[in-house]
């Protein structure tokens, strides 16, 4: 069975928005972006939020996007091979291929699309993440923490659910990025 992956970047105090809905404070440098694009290119399919999908889509809709260098390419080339699942209740279409609308977040799903998946999935979006959470689909936790203090703003894990983890490794990078991967306690 595939793995449910929550992937995200959050700020030293935990979130992944500031109280704005800025996350410009996440750009990355050319070893942050060689990293986050072999950790996700073995992944198969990303689940997304709205609002993330419609920042994410440009690596496709923007060509200028992936024409900056070499590792802009790979990463936009590695995001565009993989199918993408978005959850909206506003959205009439999506803007990029390999991709599904959903209108509603079904865990069964969720839970068919992992056993018969053949590579991981990653999960995306505070709000998508945290009805993951609850219904108990997320197998491990990639968080890229940045070394700043939002000082508020949108959570990057939700509250309300109790799990432990374990640490399955972490590296800091040169940015003062430190990447933490913990798998979920069952």
């Amino acid at each position: 069975m595939a793995k449910l992956i929550y992937l995200t970047n959050v700020s030293l105090d935990g979130y992944i928005e500031d109280e704005d809905g800025r996350f410009d404070w996440t750009p990355p440098d050319d070893e942050y972006l060689a990293f986050i694009t072999d950790l996700i290119r073995p992944v198969g399919t990303y689940l997304y939020g709205r609002r993330l999908y419609e920042s994410m889509a440009l690596w496709e809709t923007e060509p200028a996007l992936a024409a900056q260098s070499k590792l802009t390419a790979d990463f936009a080339d590695v995001w565009q091979a993989a199918d993408k699942v978005v959850y909206s209740t506003t959205l009439d279409a999506t803007s990029t291929a390999r991709t599904r609308l959903e209108t509603s977040f079904d865990p069964a799903s969720v839970r068919d699309m992992k056993a018969s998946a053949t590579s991981d999935l990653t999960i995306g979006g505070a709000h998508l993440a945290a009805q993951a959470f609850r219904a108990g689909l997320v197998d491990e936790c990639h968080l890229l923490i940045h070394p700043i203090l939002a000082g508020g703003g949108k959570p990057g894990l939700p509250s309300g659910n109790r799990l432990g983890l374990e640490l399955r490794g972490n590296r800091r990078l040169s940015n003062g990025v430190v990447y933490v991967h913990y798998g979920i306690r069952t």
